[in-house]
């Protein structure tokens, strides 16, 4: 009988930086060098014995090109003899690399491994595509878009799309958003990001420069009227904001990921279980319902139900999407992002869902609370969801 578990053991993240702000001068292979190093020396693992490094990035060309993973462990100072490798499933990489970690500790490939991602938006052009009005990108082939007869559009004019379907209003995003706003700046005067932050300078260059200490992109001022006043960005008569969406971020995260016998015998504590772990697709010119397929998937996989999750974390890539989760499954306010999210904390896409797992943990740690369910919805029309246990 196989008796192997996956299970974390670290989760530590850096603040989150606007682009062009506090980490903006950071290479990205040294900005997540620096978290791995961190996260070795605060578990204490022999940075030996880890069998894989698993990172993921969404924008994977310049100075993210060329497998970062590995530039970042070199970085880092690891020993040479740890493999990396850099996974791409858009917004959600930074989930998928723990889910991959774990799947094979489950299989007995590794023993200890790590699940991390990386995004820098200042340092790497960002895809015309994301522009508004902006036409689709060259990874569209004529075969897909011809399947699709012309309807595919960039995500941001897919969330619009999102709106009408699920029926959300302006007012409803804009005070979602601000509500993450708030909440973000709550958790972050109450001290609750702090343990799981890594030490870091805006100075890569000088440990003497100015420390970071908080994420960069959350308002302590919010203007309800200004707000309600911005216009819509990627249709003439949308719902869809500056405001109401994820902001364009810098920042690395990474979680150690062990078998829960090896962690004991070697001294690692075992903080939670992965007890699910699910990918889906579904439409790829909405883009974000297949957040409620792998939901459903995950749930049953796990054998629980709503009910028994005591927090959700859905990335706000736009308002629209944890509004459509919350419809979805009846998610009570109170259990739904209840430090902000993407919106007010910043969305660096490779490295949010790792940053997101993080934030879950500890606040699952913090309240003594059971049952954690992340998920991320994807460009393409794929999502990802992650159960975990606190032990």
């Amino acid at each position: 009988m196989n008796t192997r578990e996956a299970v974390i053991v670290g989760a530590v993240r850096t603040p989150v930086g606007r682009r062009g702000g506090a980490l903006s001068r950071w290479h990205p292979a040294d900005l997540l060098g620096h978290t791995l190093r961190y996260l070795v020396e605060h578990t204490g693992i022999d940075a030996a014995a880890i069998d894989d490094v698993i990172a993921g990035c969404a924008l994977s060309h310049e100075r993210q090109s060329g497998n970062i993973a590995r530039h970042a462990v070199l970085a880092a100072g690891l020993p040479e003899s740890v493999p990396a490798i850099t996974i791409d499933r858009q917004c959600g990489s930074g989930q998928q690399t723990v889910n991959f970690a774990a799947f094979g500790i489950a299989a007995g490939v590794y023993d200890v491994a790590i699940g991390c991602g990386v995004e820098s938006m200042s340092q790497v052009p960002i895809p015309v595509a994301f522009a508004p009005g902006a036409p689709l990108g060259p990874q569209y082939s004529p075969g897909e878009l011809a399947r699709y007869d012309g309807r595919l559009v960039a995500q941001g004019a897919a969330s619009e799309l999102m709106n009408v379907k699920f029926d959300l209003s302006r007012e409803q995003l804009d005070t979602y958003s601000m509500r993450s706003h708030e909440r973000a700046l709550a958790a972050t005067r109450a001290g609750k990001f702090q343990n799981q932050l890594v030490p870091i300078t805006v100075d890569p260059l000088d440990p003497q420069s100015a420390t970071v200490s908080a994420d960069e992109g959350i308002r302590e001022q919010l203007d309800p009227a200004k707000i309600a006043s911005l216009k819509p960005v990627f249709a003439v008569d949308g719902r869809t904001t500056a405001a109401n969406s994820s902001q364009v971020s810098d920042g690395a995260a990474a979680l150690l990921i062990a078998d829960r016998g090896y962690a004991q015998r070697h001294g690692l504590t075992p903080r939670a279980r992965l007890q699910a772990m699910t990918v889906a697709a579904a439409d790829p010119v909405v883009q974000f319902t297949a957040v409620i397929d792998a939901t459903h998937r995950a749930l049953r996989t796990a054998n629980l139900s709503i009910a028994d999750i005591d927090l959700f974390e859905v990335n706000e890539a736009f308002a629209g999407v944890p509004l459509m989760m919350q419809r979805e499954f009846g998610i009570p306010d109170e259990k739904l992002n209840v430090n902000g999210g993407s919106i007010a904390i910043g969305h660096p896409l490779g490295s949010t869902g790792a940053r997101m797992l993080t934030d879950l943990l500890g606040e699952l740690e913090r309240t003594g609370k059971r049952y954690g369910l992340q998920t991320i919805c994807e460009a393409g029309g794929t999502a990802n969801t992650t159960i975990i246990e606190r032990i």
